[in-house]
C-alpha cells in the first residue's frame, strides 16, 4: 500500500465492473449515502447484456443476455421500476430428431422421458455423503433411450453452456428446484432492449451521487483490512475503504486483476468453477421472409441436436425481424466462430426445405459477438462441475470485511448464469458492505 491518502479523496467503496451485479451494488450503496466509485473497462455499461438496434421490426437485437427466465421478483421489480415493457414468448416448438440431421422441421415427438428426468432432478433428495455425478453419468444410470438421452444432453449443454461430462448433478438439482420456484420455463423479453435495465441502474446510481469511471480497466488491487487501492491501466489510483469485484469468472480465474495479497480461498473457489462456452448468430431478415416460410408462423423455438447451430428461436408472438441460432457447451468448443454465420444459413435452408439462395435473398445482415475472446468476459457464463457445489457459497463470503465478490458465479440460490442471479449477488454484496463491523 502507498502512503495514506487524503481522507477526502477516499471512497467508501469501489465497485469494479458495471455489469448488472456491479450496477446493482453501486446503486444500493450510493442510495444508502455512501461515496461510491464504479469502474468499468468498457465504454458502455451492462457487461454481458449487449443490445444493438435492428434495421426493421419493433425489437432490437440482443447479443448477450436476452431472456428473463421466469418471474424472479428482484428482476421483474427492476424492469417495472424502470418503466420498461416485457412480453412473454409464446409459440410452438419444432424439431429435427437425432439421426435425422438432414431432415426438415416437424412437430416435436413425445418428450415424456426427458420431462420425467428433469422433474426427477427438481425433486432429488441427494445425500451429502453420496458421490456427485456428472450429467452424463446420471443419464447413463437412468438408462434413457438413445434419442431421449440426446435431447436431454442437448438441453443441458445448450442451456448451461456446459460439458455434460463435467457439469454437476448436485448443481443441476439445485438449479432445477430454484427454477421451479420462479416458473423459469416461462421466458420474457424486454421490448425496449435489455440494455435499458443497466442504463436505468446507472441513472439511479448517478442521481444518488455515484461516480462512474468508464473505459478504465482495473489492473491491480492492493489491500489491507479497511483499505484498498485500485490501480487502472491509465495509471490512476483510486483509494477506498472496501471494494466489490464483479469480474466475470474467467477474468477472475485469469488473474487479469493482480490482487495483493491474494485472497487464496477466493481464488481456490473460483478455480473450481467453469466458465461455459456459447455462441450465437442473429440474422436480421426482410419481412417477406416470414411470408415465404409460413411454417415458422406461431413457432418460438426449434431444435436440431445434430445441426449447427442446434437451437433456434424467433420473437413470437411479437412480430420481429430476427432469427437467432445458438450453440453451446462442447459443440461451441469445437466451433470455428468465423464459420458460424454461413453454417447457420445452411442449417436453416435444410430445416426449411428451401435452397440456400432463397434464404439468403431475404438476409439484411447478421450479428455475432465472440464472448470467448472478449477480454472483459472470456466466456459466456458459469456452470458448476461435479465436486464444486460449495464454491459459490465460498465466493460470496467477504474477505476481512474489505473485499467482496459479486456476479452470477457467486449466486448461492441455484441461478448461475442468469441476469437475476447476478442482480441478487449485487444486492447481497451491497448489504455485506453496509453491515455493521
Amino acid at each position: 500500500m502507498s502512503a495514506a491518502n487524503n481522507k477526502a479523496d477516499t471512497f467508501d467503496a469501489i465497485v469494479v465492473g458495471a455489469g448488472i451485479a456491479g450496477l446493482a451494488a453501486a446503486r444500493t450503496l450510493a442510495e444508502a449515502g455512501r461515496r461510491v466509485a464504479l469502474v468499468e473497462a468498457r465504454e458502455r455499461v451492462g457487461g454481458r447484456i449487449h443490445t444493438v438496434q435492428a434495421i426493421q421490426g419493433d425489437l432490437p437485437v440482443e447479443l448477450g443476455a436476452e431472456f428473463i427466465h421466469g418471474l424472479p421478483a428482484e428482476l421483474i421489480g427492476l424492469v417495472d421500476e424502470a418503466g420498461l415493457t416485457r412480453f412473454e414468448l409464446d409459440g410452438d416448438s419444432r424439431c429435427v430428431g437425432p439421426g435425422r440431421s438432414g431432415g426438415r422441421l416437424e412437430p416435436c415427438g413425445d418428450q415424456h422421458e426427458v420431462h420425467k428426468l428433469f422433474d426427477e432432478l427438481g425433486h432429488a433428495q441427494l445425500s451429502p455423503n453420496s458421490r456427485d455425478l456428472s450429467f452424463s453419468e446420471f443419464v447413463n444410470q437412468r438408462k434413457l433411450g438413445a434419442e431421449a438421452a440426446a435431447w436431454a444432453t442437448n438441453y443441458v449443454e445448450g442451456f448451461n453452456a456446459a460439458d455434460a461430462d463435467r457439469i454437476s448433478i448436485r448443481a443441476l438439482a439445485k438449479q432445477q428446484a430454484a427454477e421451479d420456484e420462479i416458473s423459469a420455463e416461462r421466458l420474457f423479453r424486454v421490448v425496449e432492449g435489455y440494455a435499458r435495465v443497466p442504463e436505468f441502474l446507472l441513472r439511479r446510481f448517478r442521481e444518488a451521487g455515484g461516480e462512474l469511471f468508464r473505459s478504465m480497466a482495473v489492473r491491480s488491487l492492493d489491500w489491507e483490512p479497511g483499505q484498498v487501492e485500485v490501480g487502472t491501466e491509465t495509471g490512476r489510483i483510486l483509494p477506498a475503504k472496501a471494494a466489490i469485484l464483479t469480474l466475470p469468472l474467467a477474468v477472475l480465474q485469469a488473474r487479469r486483476v493482480a490482487i495483493s495479497p491474494q485472497p487464496t480461498e477466493i481464488f481456490k473457489a473460483a478455480d473450481s468453477l467453469v466458465m461455459g462456452l456459447a455462441a450465437r448468430v442473429v440474422y436480421e431478415l426482410e419481412s417477406a421472409f416470414w411470408k415465404e416460410f409460413p411454417s415458422l408462423k406461431g413457432v418460438s423455438f426449434f431444435f436440431a441436436p445434430e445441426a449447427t447451430p442446434p437451437t433456434w428461436w424467433t420473437t413470437s408472438p411479437k412480430p420481429g425481424s430476427t432469427l437467432t441460432g445458438w450453440i453451446a457447451g462442447r459443440k461451441a468448443k469445437r466451433l470455428e466462430m468465423d464459420l458460424l454465420p454461413e453454417l447457420g444459413l445452411e442449417t436453416l435452408s435444410v430445416m426449411l426445405g428451401s435452397p440456400l439462395h432463397d434464404v439468403k435473398k431475404h438476409l439484411l445482415r447478421w450479428h455475432m459477438h465472440d464472448w470467448q475472446t472478449d477480454p472483459y468476459s472470456l466466456g459466456a457464463y458459469t456452470y458448476v462441475p461435479r465436486g464444486a457445489i460449495d464454491a459459490s457459497d465460498q465466493l460470496s463470503q467477504p474477505v476481512a470485511q474489505t473485499l467482496f465478490f459479486a456476479g452470477e458465479h457467486t449466486d448461492t440460490s441455484g441461478h448461475w448464469g442468469t441476469v437475476h442471479g447476478a442482480l441478487r449477488s449485487g444486492y447481497r454484496a451491497a448489504r455485506q458492505v453496509l453491515a455493521p463491523a
